[in-house]
This record gives C-alpha cells, sequence and structure tokens, in this order.
C-alpha cells in the first residue's frame, strides 16, 4: 500500500496529498479545477485547515470576478 498519497474532500472539491520527507510537510493540490489551487500543512490538523482555506478563498476569488467556480465531475 503507498501512503505516500492521499485523497482530501471539501465541499465537493479533491485534493490530492503528498508527504514532502525532506522539508517534513504534507502538500496538497486540488484537482478537478483549470485553476491552480495547492497548499501545505505540517500536521494533519494543519493540512485540512489549508485544504478549507484554499477552496474558501477560491470561492471568494471567483465571486470577486464574476465567475463560476469550477468543478469537474469526477466519475
Amino acid at each position: 500500500m503507498d501512503l505516500s498519497k492521499l485523497i482530501m474532500e471539501y465541499k465537493g472539491y479533491y485534493a490530492i496529498v503528498k508527504i514532502d520527507a525532506e522539508d517534513q510537510i504534507f502538500v496538497g493540490e486540488v484537482f478537478g479545477i483549470a485553476d491552480s489551487l495547492s497548499f501545505h500543512g505540517t500536521s494533519v490538523e494543519e493540512l485540512e485547515e489549508m485544504f478549507h482555506q484554499s477552496v474558501d478563498s477560491y470561492f471568494d476569488a471567483c465571486r470577486h470576478f464574476g465567475k463560476e467556480p469550477e468543478r469537474w465531475e469526477l466519475i
């Protein structure tokens, strides 16, 4: 089993998480949208908080620019 990659979900958005062993952090990237959303944390709690902040900030930016947030349907 490969535990170096994990999937997280928040408000219907998904992120893949990798472990950066050299820097001792978790690094996540939201997938299923054309925009780039990435985040990191030194603990699971911090990682989850930063993921939520990234998605919420994405919603705020979409509202600010008058565009609909993207979300690709995952099969």
